[in-house]
């Protein structure tokens, strides 16, 4: 059987897993030269995301309606539901974790490309191909059950394919050079938008013409300097006049979420501190050393990233300040330090093969999670009648209803991964 394997952006390097038996060994069949800490962080995002975080922002919904003071609850949703602009928590790292982890990936996959007697212009050709590939494709999953296309630049595969080439162009560099791309980038962010002389919104008033109305205004905005405010920046400027020279039936006028194109800026830098740990792992040195290193480098971009926020420069995921690029950067170190420490030197796999096995197709429940969620959700109700979600009662139904859909499509990831098709771009 022909095989294809997974996207190095969203994964480790390619190395086709050996032979299974019938039933899984305790650790999970991966090459020794494949990192398999990187596959399971990479499956643990995409479990999150394809269990759409278990139902549980809309499980702690349903409690806060009748409990509204539980700290508990409130803690749960924070950390499952997208913060509503500054700050983050868990359910805001998925975009960076993805990000990070491409640049990580790149640090493997092209290595291998050049030992296999590429060209340094075949590997830049294919890596403007696959940015493009990217694109194209997320524009056609967030266009999915739309009456048009959607040509929007902020999913997290066009942000990546946009960002693509020009990480690579950064590979094989000096760690020097990264840190002054690093430093390059997030000072061309914050100097486009701190000089942006149209930015800003009346607090007491808000801008309802661009989605932002006075009480969100007053309750997410006090205290943020203007260059940062929602949809009355540069990057919601700068996709006024980008988006508007796209096909379009309306013309664009703000994006809900004030997300903005001009983030793969910003968020490049994130994919090249990625990059930096990838080349620590694949480097000659002592694996604790390693270890230390990754775990002390986020460490010390977590405290950067705090750094920049009480110098004026807020928290911002969703415009990705230059704050927020570093500080989540961070946190992705940490966990890959956790996950590394834990798989690749401790030898402790067997509990990481269910997220190996999303890991290694990440692509592949990617596109099933953007496309049949709703589909597979009707479908096992038409054949489990209407209240199948509802076994453990309504207020539970979300929790039931995320973890039936999400098993389902890591059951179609199993069974690729047993037949050793893995989906490649």
């Amino acid at each position: 059987m022909s095989t294809v394997t997974p996207v190095a952006e969203l994964g480790a390097p390619v190395v086709s897993p050996p032979a299974q038996t019938a039933t899984p060994p305790p650790a999970a069949p991966v090459a020794p030269d494949r990192l398999q800490s990187l596959d399971a962080y990479r499956g643990l995002i995409m479990v999150t995301l394809a269990f759409h975080g278990f139902g549980l922002a809309s499980l702690a919904r349903n409690h806060l309606e009748q409990t509204p003071n539980s700290g508990f609850w409130r803690a749960v949703f924070h950390h499952t539901e997208h913060v509503e602009w500054v700050g983050g928590g868990y359910w805001d790292m998925i975009q960076p974790s993805f990000m990070f982890m491409v640049g990580v990936s790149m640090a493997y996959s092209y290595v291998r490309r050049q030992r296999e007697g590429q060209s340094w212009a075949r590997m830049f050709g294919h890596a403007c191909w696959r940015g493009l590939a990217l694109i194209v494709l997320g524009i056609f999953l967030i266009s999915n059950s739309r009456r048009s296309t959607e040509w929007m630049l902020t999913n997290v595969l066009t942000q990546i394919g946009l960002g693509y080439p020009f990480l690579f162009l950064l590979w094989r560099r000096s760690a020097r050079t990264h840190l002054i791309a690093i430093a390059a980038l997030l000072a061309a962010t914050w100097a486009l938008y701190a000089f942006y002389p149209h930015a800003g919104v009346d607090l007491a008033k808000g801008a309802p013409q661009v989605g932002v109305p006075a009480a969100w205004a007053q309750e997410n905005l006090k205290g943020v300097p203007p260059a940062w405010h929602k949809n009355a920046n540069v990057g919601a400027a700068l996709d006024i006049w980008l988006l508007n020279l796209l096909p379009r039936k309306e013309p664009f006028v703000f994006n809900t979420g004030g997300y903005a194109s001009l983030n793969f800026l910003p968020s490049l830098a994130t994919m090249l501190i990625g990059l930096m740990c990838g080349e620590l792992l694949r480097s000659s040195r002592e694996p604790r050393g390693k270890l230390k290193l990754l775990a002390l480098g986020g460490i010390a971009a977590i405290a950067l990233g705090l750094v920049l926020a009480w110098l004026g420069v807020p928290l911002i995921k969703r415009i990705w300040t230059p704050s927020w690029a570093v500080l989540s950067a961070g946190w992705c170190c940490l966990i890959l330090a956790l996950l590394y420490g834990l798989i690749d030197l401790r030898r402790w796999r067997g509990w990481s093969f269910p997220l190996v096995v999303v890991g290694m197709n990440s692509m592949a429940i990617y596109c099933l999670h953007m496309t049949l969620s709703s589909w597979t959700a009707k479908t096992v109700q038409t054949h489990f009648g209407p209240d199948v979600f509802k076994l453990f009662g309504p207020m539970n139904a979300p929790l039931v209803q995320a973890t039936t859909v999400g098993l389902i499509f890591w059951l179609v990831c199993w069974w690729m991964y047993r037949r050793k098709i893995f989906l490649r771009i």
